[in-house]
């Protein structure tokens, strides 16, 4: 489901889905807001939403993984967070 929450830069258009077409409008298209799994823009939508989201609450990208993101605590501990999804990059 984290592919859902991708947000899409480009216009994409698709047939309706079978069992969802509207009587009457059987030739109209729908208009993606969100990416939908299985879209090859989908992965990466999602972890460039995801990287925002990361870096704005103060966490640095590893310059060598760009799946790990690293912060320092005010008494010098670190956290890590590696992150890694099928089919992300």
């Amino acid at each position: 489901t984290a592919f859902f929450h991708g947000d899409l830069e480009e216009e994409i258009l698709m047939k309706q889905p079978e069992g969802f077409e509207v009587p009457g409008k059987e030739h109209y298209a729908c208009r993606l807001l969100k990416s939908l799994y299985g879209l090859k823009q989908s992965p990466r939508q999602w972890y460039k939403r995801f990287d925002s989201f990361m870096v704005s609450q103060g966490f640095d990208r590893n310059s060598y993984d760009c799946c790990v993101y690293h912060s320092e605590l005010d008494n010098g501990s670190m956290i890590y967070l590696l992150l890694y999804v099928d089919d992300m990059l």
